[in-house]
């Protein structure tokens, strides 16, 4: 038996998430365990670093899967890409030891989001970016990331009302910049709950255009409610850049 590590690039435009589902085939999960399990003529079970939402989009995604197999992980990648759809591609495939798990084993991983905030809306970046009308004050929100530094208790910034583990987590940095009417918000952590990153971006746009002030930070903290904290950004701005093992 022998483990292989995919990292994978996608456009998540018009695929329903990373983990597959019983009601739909169109999971990115699911079309790489069809490929992959008919390459090797068995069901073969590919696990994915994090559940991406229908919609987000990665750079860095990774996965890894077990097989029996004479192949190289260069031919394997080449054959798998070779079946996947134009907007997805494995752009490295790697021989892991046999404990390697692409989701138990990450320390940490990057995450980018992308609001269009330009005098004039960006009709190609509309399903690569979160349109903003309103000018947002990026000082501001800058300002405000760095009250999510550090190790915290995320509960409120959670959309899964069900906490049966741990919501506490550990965000390293937050930069925020600007550049030709595009706000790039980078997120780096140890992990990150379910729509963590969309929240917290949906609540420095409400920073940022004075809908919450910088204060509401520390009492959505203490509350631990999810309807205290912002709007949930859409998936459509959303990267998972790299993963860290």
């Amino acid at each position: 038996m022998r483990n292989f590590k995919l990292t994978i690039q996608y456009d998540g435009t018009k695929y329903n998430g990373w983990q597959k589902q019983g009601n739909t085939k169109n999971t990115l999960q699911g079309i790489f365990e069809n490929i992959i399990s008919k390459m090797f003529g068995e069901e073969i079970e590919v696990f994915g670093s994090g559940r991406t939402d229908a919609g987000t989009h990665a750079k860095g995604q990774v996965a890894n899967f077990k097989c029996k197999t004479d192949m190289t992980a260069n031919s394997i990648k080449d054959t798998i890409n070779k079946y996947l759809p134009k907007d997805i591609v494995v752009t490295e495939c790697e021989e892991k030891e046999l404990r390697f798990h692409s989701r138990l084993n990450a320390k940490s991983k990057d995450y980018l989001y992308i609001i269009d905030n330009g005098t004039n809306r960006d009709v190609f970046m509309k399903n690569y970016a979160f349109r903003v009308d309103e000018k947002l004050d990026i000082e501001l929100m800058k300002k405000a990331t760095s009250y999510f530094i550090g190790e915290h208790d995320f509960r409120a910034f959670c959309s899964n009302k069900r906490h049966k583990k741990s919501t506490v987590r550990t965000i390293y940095s937050i930069d925020v910049s600007e550049e030709n009417g595009k706000i790039y918000i980078l997120f780096k952590g140890n992990g990150f709950l379910y729509n963590m990153v969309r929240i917290l971006v949906g609540t420095l746009i409400e920073i940022g255009s004075s809908k919450k002030s910088i204060d509401d930070i520390e009492k959505i903290f203490k509350g631990e409610d999810r309807k205290d904290a912002g709007f949930t950004a859409p998936a459509c701005g959303l990267y998972l850049m790299n993963v860290y093992y």
